[in-house]
């Protein structure tokens, strides 16, 4: 997952960026919100960290700035006040979560866990893996795993059928769009596909096809 982090009190931004990267998670962190806006593509990202008081402008006021040109990154806003005046404009402004200085980092990240599943399609398909049907993505908690283009469809089509075997025919014309390929060409890439995996949890249904169990 990709965040952005603004936040003018270094240590506590680098407290976040360091525990989360633990996490497995990319964080591009800013002191500056000026300095951000000139160096940032805001739809890059997975979700927006803002402290609310900082100079040059503020939480709220840059967040505007980030409206226009994406509006569907989940934002929470990182602040010492706790009026619930400050809580109802950022909720008005369109923030998804709220959390009041000082906080465990362990709820920041449970709060970021919400809200990325929230926001998205990710289906879980074991206790650590996910994939999110939106952008054909697979995550290892929340580290993205490398796929490619023919991996990133194998898995969609699985998952869009979660818990039924998908048949060797059917994986040939969705993934290979109908190509002439032999059933021992699939299996191939399916083995590849399985290196890359910390746990198998693509079962082969012999003379059948592939099939991913419904998670609990």
């Amino acid at each position: 997952m990709k965040i952005l982090l603004v936040e003018d009190d270094d240590f506590i931004g680098e407290s976040i960026k360091e525990y989360l990267e633990m996490q497995g998670n990319k964080v591009d962190y800013f002191s500056s919100p000026t300095k951000a806006l000139e160096t940032i593509y805001p739809s890059h990202y997975d979700i927006f960290l803002l402290d609310i008081n900082m100079p040059e402008i503020n939480g709220y006021e840059f967040y505007e700035e980030l409206k226009n040109y994406t509006s569907d990154v989940p934002v929470i806003f990182i602040t010492a006040y706790s009026d619930i005046d400050h809580v109802e404009k950022a909720f008005k402004l369109g923030a998804a979560d709220y959390i009041k200085k000082p906080f465990e980092l362990k709820e920041l990240e449970l709060r970021i866990k919400r809200l990325v599943f929230k926001n998205t399609n990710r289906i879980k398909i074991t206790d650590n893996y996910s994939f999110d049907l939106g952008k054909l993505k697979l995550f290892y908690n929340d580290e993205e795993v490398e796929l490619t283009q023919n991996e990133r469809y194998f898995l969609e089509i699985l998952v869009k059928n979660i818990g039924q075997v998908v048949d060797m025919s059917t994986l040939r014309d969705y993934v290979w769009e109908g190509k002439d390929i032999c059933d021992n060409t699939i299996r191939t890439q399916v083995k590849k596909l399985r290196s890359k995996l910390k746990e198998n949890f693509i079962k082969n249904v012999r003379g059948s096809g592939y099939k991913i169990e419904k998670n609990g």
